[in-house]
């Protein structure tokens, strides 16, 4: 099964080990990530402001675009996802913004492509089940913390992929990769997003909260859907440690990355390099199934 892919900025520089795991495990399970043709950025942000038009124009190039390709297309980034499924919904329900922008960027789009998560490909494509009788390496007694941020479920009308009040699609991967899912009640906060620009005190406060949360549970990794969480909440805890002598960090890892060791893929993917806090050991700790 080849699907059409999205892979967005970021993935091609800070986040490219989110964007090579879930290669790696697509491969193992049977489907093909294809990028699409000639791909712009996606704008990075979705504009609230209702009469701004202009902000649509560049997701909606690259929705044009991908239909030209298939019917469906996939993302991996939260921020991209959430910014190309808005611009969709925008697309389908709002005729007069659709004919301005359209209109503006010169390709016909009526909105009707399917923008699905990498995550709900797992869950609806390839099935949480038939996932679980693919698992290589054991996870049992693996603590895991979903984060899901601020943008991957919200607004719920618009994203429609899990209720992100009660959300479970995070926490279903996890059981079916053989891990324990840890609840904790900050899962779903920000984590300080781009506050890291000019505050990063600020940045520094929201992840240790979120960190802190998930440790108070016992969380042994966290794993998220987002390039800007994961820097967060990772690339923070240098300053949580230099402030608290006591501080015992938690990696933060791509949840593709998790995936794709589940499913076989050697730990030599979890590279320290790209990690704040080294992941290999809480893995290798499981024994010698895991590692």
């Amino acid at each position: 099964m080849n699907l059409t892919y999205f892979p967005g900025c970021t993935l091609y520089t800070k986040a490219k080990a989110f964007d090579e795991a879930a290669k790696r495990a697509g491969e193992r399970l049977g489907f093909t990530l294809e990028e699409m043709p000639y791909w712009t950025c996606c704008g990075a942000t979705f504009p609230l402001a209702e009469d701004y038009d202009m902000a649509l124009a560049s997701p909606t190039r690259v929705l044009a675009r991908a239909r030209k390709a298939s019917d469906k297309l996939v993302t991996l980034c939260a921020v991209c996802h959430n910014v190309l499924k808005r611009t969709n919904h925008v697309m389908q329900t709002n005729p007069e913004r659709r004919a301005k922008v359209t209109d503006f960027i010169d390709e016909d789009y009526a909105g009707d492509l399917a923008v699905l998560h990498y995550l709900e490909v797992l869950r609806d494509e390839v099935g949480f089940d038939a996932l679980a009788e693919k698992v290589a390496r054991a996870l049992e007694g693996l603590k895991v913390a979903p984060f899901y941020g601020c943008l991957l479920l919200r607004p719920k009308a618009e994203m429609q992929m899990d209720d992100p009040d009660r959300p479970r699609i995070f926490e279903d991967l996890l059981t079916a990769l053989g891990a324990e899912p840890v609840d904790y009640p900050m899962k779903s906060e920000c984590c300080g997003a781009f506050q890291v620009v000019h505050s990063d005190a600020m940045a520094t406060r929201c992840s240790r909260e979120i960190i802190g949360s998930a440790r108070a549970r016992g969380a042994d990794l966290v794993v998220t859907a987002c390039p800007l969480c994961q820097f967060n909440l990772d690339d923070r805890q240098a300053e949580m440690a230099k402030a608290d002598k006591g501080f015992r960090g938690v990696p933060v890892l791509y949840f593709t990355e998790l995936l794709a060791v589940a499913l076989g893929e050697g730990l030599d993917l979890l590279s320290a390099e790209r990690h704040a806090v080294d992941p290999v050991p809480v893995l290798q700790a499981l024994g010698d199934e895991a590692a």
